[in-house]
């Protein structure tokens, strides 16, 4: 059965097979950069990203509070001011978005790390960062940014994995800060 005959037949073998495409590109160098750039679990973490790509980044920053890291949503009441040695990371598919952009000029004024995922790596935004996984998203059968974000999720939450590895006992840990109030 051909690609097409899968997307009309069984679109979720469509879309998971594109998602295998794309990780399956991700140079392996670009992504051990950026497990490392989460290295000092004692940096606090800026998470943004607008529209669908927000939520992604949302879903991220969620899972890194579960692993105990300070981590805070750009434009949440409750998020402090970056300041020098924390962190912003950053999910763009355009890598030009104005709000992204501008946010990344502001942490690198203060003098926090910027980090990004963008399918553009010559892109505004990847110029300004510390930082760039290149998402190597070229055409989907599905609509708008969907297979970047997907891809995005999937790649922080491999970040999450790997880092998980590396304490005892995490799962407890993470079920501990896992919200209860649902």
């Amino acid at each position: 059965m051909d690609s097409r005959q899968i997307a009309q037949s069984r679109p979720w073998l469509a879309v998971g097979q594109e998602i295998t495409d794309v990780l399956g590109r991700i140079d392996a160098d670009a992504f051990a950069g950026l497990v490392q750039a989460f290295d000092d679990p004692h940096q606090r973490w800026f998470f943004s990203g607008q529209g669908r790509s927000g939520l992604v980044a949302q879903m991220g920053a969620m899972r890194f509070m579960h692993l105990g890291r300070a981590v805070h949503f750009v434009g949440e009441a409750s998020a402090p001011s970056i300041r020098r040695d924390d962190a912003l990371l950053i999910v763009s598919g355009s890598g030009e978005t104005p709000v992204s952009t501008g946010f990344a000029r502001i942490a690198k004024a203060e003098g926090a790390k910027v980090v990004t995922l963008t399918h553009r790596p010559a892109g505004t935004l990847a110029g300004i960062a510390d930082v760039t996984l290149h998402v190597p998203v070229e055409e989907s059968k599905q609509f708008g940014g969907s297979l970047f974000e997907q891809s995005c999720l999937i790649l922080l939450d491999s970040v999450v994995l790997g880092l998980a590895q590396q304490i005892a006992d995490a799962h407890r840990l993470m079920l501990q800060r896992h919200t209860n109030l649902q």
